[in-house]
């Protein structure tokens, strides 16, 4: 009986409490019931029937009891799935808060935590921020789907753009004898990168019934919800995007051929026939462009290609016979075209007159991807009634930080 009445290691929260009053209650009517008994084999020399059934049942209550205090102890002691910060006591009231939002549309727990946090642009009009655990979701999501996405260098900032120095002349430097004077060398020119974050939008709708649902992830419906959507407008724009509004795809920028390559601009080499291959030894050229790059660069370099031009070098053969391209190795594994992995990107052009249809590079360090901190939502009950439309935000920019690092294959004579 001491046992039952010890104090619980963790703070009691309502439920632990609550369970504490019925084992508090139970155990007293337990004490009543048996000193009943007790007395009834003084008095009687026996005891009655029905005292000792509900000595049994009130014996089944306490057992019952004493199970759901130590499986909320249990549960009270095991680790959040996922990350650490799941346990942080701010994290999951913003998570519980941003629930409340999208399941019943309740902004009151939103609105006092972004007050409390000073956070601009919050509101009806911006819609409000979403928890990291649902932004790191979408952004895991991304990594996977998103072509360029996963073999650039992503960086995550908190301000609208991201600047970058680099040197575009480097200091002078020569040898010298031990003992001769030290010439001043000369000072590096420096010029600056600028890798602004556009607004890329989705917007999922779900049923109310959906909604109310206590079974449903909330935060991994909304990922799955906006994945296929944020990943195609971002392999788009990372190839082919302008810069206007959305980040600058690396075609994008000035081709010029690669004997003549200065910064600032792609450097290209030629198939030496318009829209095609060549016709006799087709594959020399895939050759030339990977030892165009530096070797620097060529450790970590990958072929960037559409499936319809992959399924025309799929074709190529070496002087044994032997298919250049080589299926994946593994599950989860990429395809290889000369021992190098290929990307297959379904923006990237088709074969054509003057096209740039493959690329290779070192994207890593070529092709930078910056994303602001932070996923907005705003629930709208009202524009797609009986559905809940969710505006769905995010901040993404993008461009080539290193020139030197791609270089593209020109279907031109």
């Amino acid at each position: 009986m001491t046992a039952l009445n010890q104090a619980p290691e963790t703070k009691a929260t309502g439920e632990t409490a609550a369970i504490y009053d019925d084992l508090r209650y139970t155990l007293e009517a337990y004490r009543a019931t048996n000193d009943e008994r007790l007395a009834e084999l003084e008095t009687r020399m026996g005891g009655d029937v029905l005292t000792g059934e509900k000595l049994a049942r009130l014996d089944d209550a306490l057992d019952e009891t004493r199970r759901r205090l130590d499986r909320l102890s249990l549960d009270s002691r095991r680790p959040a799935l996922g990350a650490s910060e799941e346990r942080d006591p701010a994290v999951a009231e913003h998570k519980a808060a941003f629930a409340a939002y999208v399941r019943h549309g309740e902004a009151t727990g939103l609105k006092r935590l972004e007050a409390k946090a000073l956070s601009a642009g919050s509101g009806p009009d911006g819609g409000y921020l979403a928890p990291s655990t649902v932004e790191g979701e979408i952004l895991r999501r991304l990594a996977t789907v998103s072509p360029i996405r996963s073999i650039a260098t992503v960086r995550t900032i908190s301000s609208g753009t991201y600047k970058k120095a680099f040197s575009t002349t480097g200091p002078a430097s020569g040898w010298v004898a031990e003992t001769a004077a030290r010439p001043q060398t000369g000072t590096p020119t420096l010029a600056e990168l600028s890798f602004p974050a556009m607004e890329l939008y989705a917007m999922p709708a779900a049923t109310q019934t959906l909604l109310d649902d206590a079974i449903v992830d909330i935060d991994q419906w909304i990922a799955e919800e906006v994945e296929s959507a944020f990943a195609e407008q971002e392999g788009a724009a990372f190839v082919t995007g302008d810069g206007v509004d959305k980040p600058k795809g690396f075609l994008a920028y000035p081709t010029v051929a690669d004997t003549s390559w200065s910064w600032g601009n792609i450097g290209t080499l030629k198939t030496g026939v318009a829209g095609a291959f060549a016709a006799s030894n087709p594959s020399d050229i895939l050759v030339d462009l990977v030892y165009a790059l530096k070797a620097g660069y060529r450790q970590n370099a990958s072929f960037v290609m559409n499936r319809k031009t992959q399924a025309a070098v799929r074709k190529f053969k070496d002087s044994t016979g032997q298919y250049l391209w080589q299926p994946p190795a593994a599950a989860g594994a990429q395809a290889t075209l000369l021992g190098f992995p290929v990307v297959e990107a379904e923006d990237m052009p088709n074969v054509a007159t003057d096209s740039v249809s493959i690329a290779f590079g070192d994207f890593r360090r070529g092709y930078l991807v910056v994303d602001r901190a932070g996923v907005r939502i705003l629930r709208d009950p009202y524009s797609a009634k009986p559905h809940v439309l969710f505006y769905t935000t995010k901040r993404v920019g993008g461009g080539v930080q290193d020139f030197a690092a791609i270089k593209g294959l020109k279907f031109s004579a």
